[in-house]
């Protein structure tokens, strides 16, 4: 029997043809030694072996990962190595069936081993037996353990000693590129991994609000954020962001602290220009709590206003997502006139250090294949290439799944009540969504990689 990777239409024939099938049984692994969707605390592995379960403190030996045949797994090797570090195990596989790669665990780095086609499988059996097969790893894990057992440390994300609080703002001068898309489930990625998290919605439209579950109302006179707000914040030196923070509701587990807006903020920031003051005060007020959060993610309005000005004099940090697109990619000159000649000059005047562009984030992205081969890569070579501005690894498709986890609702009574989830929540009750949730997962570990948090 050979492996045929014309076979594989989708993500769950990988998994049944290739592993199954396949794979695990010409590795020398029955039922007993391997395991299929395994939770690993906020991890949900595809797959994973063990060749000695008498050895202490493993969590398995090889981690096998299964793409999409139309992924590219390049995109999603930071995400394995990581996965490999939480659970402490030795190999990972990351196969799409045409391709086939495998990964060794050396310490608190990835090492890459081996790479075949996936009509090759067959071939190069001997060669992957040798590495991950159950008869070779018992062998050499038994009587060499110690070579094949580094001294293993929590992962570098635990390592590191506690930095101060971070702010990231989510801006771009275009809208309707992901902003709030990126932001909340950004949030609710860093909240997955122990961090304490601030979501502050600085946007007249007030999505981030929605999307975390802050909208239980129906009526206007049942609306309690009207009179506590982020502009309240900005307007009273005397209100701190105590005063009106909020819990998200129903959107992770982890829940995130939320700050809200209000579609009010659009006529009211005429009493905010009257005072100086107003654009330097979530920069201070958030100085007071420093040790209170880990990050702070400021979801910011698609302009040039007051409010843009406000969250990212605040930031310590910017991500830009953007679709790619010729509009978006005009609106980075707007973004990059904007920061040098108002934000850091206000930074400057506070004595903090210069806002610091993390990236272009790609959000938004067809997952069409012809798209992804020959559009894509001249798309993103046209952000550096063209306007200057580093474009960050990872990147975010454009899923159903992630407008279906905003628009989940709930039944009380004769009324029907907004219920949002963040796509990690909606991933637990929908298997479709695992891909967004993997590459919002791997954004949040790009980011932490970035700043050494």
């Amino acid at each position: 029997m050979q492996f045929q990777p014309r076979s594989c239409h989708n993500e769950r024939e990988v998994e049944s043809k290739l592993i199954v099938q396949y794979l695990l049984p010409k590795l020398g692994y029955s039922s007993d030694n391997w395991y299929q969707e395994v939770s690993y605390g906020n991890i949900r592995l595809d797959f994973s072996t063990v060749a000695v379960k008498k050895m202490k403190n493993l969590s398995s030996c090889v981690v096998i990962e299964a793409k999409h045949p139309r992924e590219n797994l390049d995109h999603h090797v930071r995400r394995l190595g990581h996965y490999l570090m939480k659970t402490k195990s030795f190999y990972g596989v990351l196969t799409n069936g045409k391709e086939f790669r495998i990964y060794q665990r050396s310490q608190d780095k990835l090492k890459f081993l081996f790479c075949c086609q996936g009509e090759n499988i067959a071939n190069n059996l001997n060669k992957i037996n040798a590495l991950i097969g159950k008869e070779s790893l018992t062998k050499r894990l038994s009587t060499c353990q110690a070579v094949y057992v580094p001294k293993v440390s929590q992962s570098p994300i635990k390592e590191l000693p506690k930095k101060s609080m971070k702010v990231i703002a989510v801006y771009h001068h275009k809208g309707g590129v992901g902003k709030t898309t990126v932001a909340t489930n950004l949030a609710a990625a860093f909240s997955n991994q122990g961090k304490r998290v601030l979501l502050i919605d600085i946007d007249a439209q007030a999505n981030t609000i929605f999307a975390t579950g802050l909208i239980k109302f129906q009526f206007d006179d049942d609306d309690d954020l009207k009179d506590k707000n982020v502009f309240h914040l900005l307007h009273n030196k005397q209100i701190q962001v105590a005063d009106v923070v909020r819990k998200s509701q129903g959107f992770n587990q982890p829940e995130v602290d939320v700050i809200p807006s209000h579609i009010t903020l659009i006529e009211r920031q005429r009493d905010l220009l009257k005072k100086a003051a107003s654009a330097f005060r979530l920069a201070n007020k958030l100085n007071l709590v420093e040790n209170n959060y880990d990050f702070v993610l400021i979801d910011t309005p698609p302009s040039l206003d007051l409010y843009a000005q406000a969250a990212l004099i605040a930031a310590d940090s910017l991500i830009i997502p953007s679709d790619l697109k010729p509009f978006s990619n005009q609106g980075l000159n707007s973004v990059k006139n904007f920061i040098d000649e108002v934000i850091n000059s206000s930074k400057e005047e506070l004595n903090k250090p210069l806002l610091k562009i993390m990236g272009v984030l790609p959000s938004k992205i067809s997952t069409h294949h012809k798209y992804l081969q020959y559009t894509f890569p001249k798309q993103r070579r046209v952000i550096s290439d063209n306007y200057n501005f580093p474009i960050m690894e990872n990147t975010i498709s454009e899923r159903m799944s992630l407008s279906q986890c905003i628009n989940q609702s709930i039944t009380v009574g004769d009324l029907e009540i907004p219920d949002p989830k963040s796509i990690f929540n909606y991933a637990n009750n929908v298997s479709s969504a695992n891909t967004s949730a993997a590459e919002f997962e791997s954004l949040a570990i790009e980011i932490l990689e970035k700043i050494g948090a």
